[in-house]
């Protein structure tokens, strides 16, 4: 009995060793699991700033294409225009590829040292669809006016966004890149900021913005008078520049090509010219045979030393919030405006 008892009596101490380890152990699982789940927590916190991907935060942008979900905030982004790549840069962040500027080697002078290991991805309207996958962007920023055509192409690479021309206010376009980019509220101080320099000049310009202002432009072979629904022109209106009666007159015309008996009628109390040089020389060349002529050098802003020879790249063509702060700063200098 005693050893029937004795051998009872150890069956039972081993069963509640058993018992014990398999406890022991079913902690020990489950304090492993605690820590693969909060792992990805972790490494999500540790990613970088802005990436809401694996949080699931998704914003439905609506573009003059429709609509496109966008997870997160994107962190490689190609642009297609040369306004939308000054918005980038202007909201802080740097594309991974872009399209070439209209002039420049490849970028515009003002905003070479901001894009320095950025791909360039052809012209504006024709980038190159190869080198934008291979970069594998999370968005795409591009224009109707420019990527229609490639939109469903564009739209298999990466979500893509695109506004609706390039003509007219350029504000409404850095809105929505804005909001794509998901810096809405930093869009917004920098458009608040934009507009406090504009009425800050309008106000120290005073009477000077009483005379009236024609804007020229030399490119190859041919020369033009630019009007109120420009890039200058936008900015010209909101500070309140008086414009000469040829623009006045031009109604829904944004340009008028002209030819040098026309120059009277482009005569102004300023007069600002710049040329678009792509590099043959021949822009330069229409400005040198104008700017020679009796008949330009009969005009009053001429006579009277108010012509302005401008960048053409920062008063027209690259058509950005850089470009119009740095318009601004041009007519403080030309306004002698302290």
């Amino acid at each position: 009995m005693k050893a029937n008892a004795r051998k009872h009596s150890a069956w039972w101490g081993i069963v509640v060793l058993v018992m014990v380890m398999m406890v022991t152990a079913c902690g020990n699982n489950n304090k492993s699991n605690g820590n693969e789940s909060s792992a990805p927590a972790a490494s999500n916190s540790s990613s970088p700033a802005g990436d809401n991907s694996a949080a699931g935060t998704e914003r439905v942008i609506k573009h003059a294409m429709g609509v496109t979900k966008i997870k997160g905030t994107p962190q490689r982004i190609v642009v297609l225009t040369n306004e939308g790549t000054e918005a980038l840069l202007a909201l802080g962040v740097k594309p991974v590829g872009a399209v070439k500027s209209w002039t420049g080697s490849p970028w515009y002078e003002h905003i070479k040292d901001q894009m320095d290991g950025v791909t360039e991805l052809g012209e504006e309207g024709q980038p190159n669809l190869e080198l934008i996958a291979g970069l594998k962007p999370d968005l795409i920023i591009g224009n109707k006016m420019r990527h229609e055509k490639i939109y469903e192409q564009l739209s298999a690479i990466a979500p893509t966004v695109e506004s609706e021309t390039l003509r007219g206010e350029w504000k409404i376009n850095f809105n929505l890149y804005a909001d794509a980019l998901d810096k809405s509220s930093e869009g917004d101080k920098l458009i608040a900021d934009y507009d406090a320099r504009i009425a800050q000049f309008k106000e120290k310009a005073g009477d000077k913005l009483n005379e009236t202002v024609s804007v020229v432009r030399f490119m190859g072979g041919k020369t033009r008078v630019y009007h109120t629904d420009t890039f200058t022109g936008i900015i010209f209106n909101q500070i309140g520049i008086a414009r000469n009666a040829m623009t006045l007159n031009a109604k829904d015309q944004f340009v008028d090509e002209i030819t040098k008996e026309r120059l009277p009628e482009a005569d102004a109390d300023r007069l600002f010219y710049f040329t678009y040089e792509t590099g043959d020389g021949k822009a330069s060349e229409t400005e040198k045979e104008w700017v020679n002529d009796p008949l330009w050098k009969s005009l009053n802003a001429v006579k009277n030393g108010k012509v302005y020879r401008v960048d053409d790249a920062v008063w027209n063509t690259a058509g950005g919030i850089l470009a119009a702060n740095l318009v601004i700063d041009g007519l403080y200098e030309i306004y002698d405006v302290k």
